[in-house]
């Protein structure tokens, strides 16, 4: 099996910088923003994109973490996931541009969950997703409106992004 790296801790940042600044154009500011990270590197790029939206933007954009876990429609096949907690900002989500934040956009089923998840919670004006890698293979209608990388890749393959809060390292890889 074969591993290469298709993104670097810089390329990862300045892809991080590029989603931030089309947020901010999209939304037209930071006002009613939401993030909502799914676990566990969606949660760290969700912080690390609310710190860049704060920087370009002026103001703080509230984030949070939203665990889809009991929304998957594949616990029959992976019973052991461990769900984690889903933390709302203390505005809620109610009328509120809502950007789901997550690693990588494969099947589009954690997003399908997340969006589950979100009826639960509230009743957001908007439902945005950003995503650091979009290796295609799309199983359901779900399209990212703020992607890192295209990467394409065989269905096979694997896609491993690594971040340093959680891994210790950085870095972007397919193994195949």
């Amino acid at each position: 099996m074969s591993t290469r790296t298709v993104m670097h801790d810089a390329d990862i940042a300045r892809a991080l910088t590029r989603i931030s600044h089309e947020i901010l154009e999209s939304n037209k500011g930071p006002e009613g923003l939401v993030l909502l990270g799914i676990p566990t590197r969606g949660v760290t790029l969700a912080d690390r994109i609310a710190l860049l939206l704060a920087e370009f933007g002026g103001a703080p954009v509230p984030v949070g973490a939203l665990d889809v876990t009991m929304y998957r429609d594949d616990l029959h096949r992976n019973p052991t996931r461990a769900p984690r907690r889903t933390e709302i900002p203390a505005g809620g989500i109610d009328g509120k541009v809502v950007v789901l934040v997550d690693d990588v956009l494969f099947s589009g089923r954690s997003i399908r969950a997340a969006l589950d998840a979100l009826q639960d919670i509230g009743r957001p004006a908007a439902v945005r997703l950003a995503t650091l890698i979009d290796r295609g293979h799309r199983e359901l209608p779900i399209r990212p409106d703020f992607v890192g990388k295209n990467l394409p890749s065989a269905r096979d393959e694997r896609v491993n992004v690594r971040l340093a809060e959680v891994d210790g390292a950085e870095s972007v890889t397919i193994e195949g």
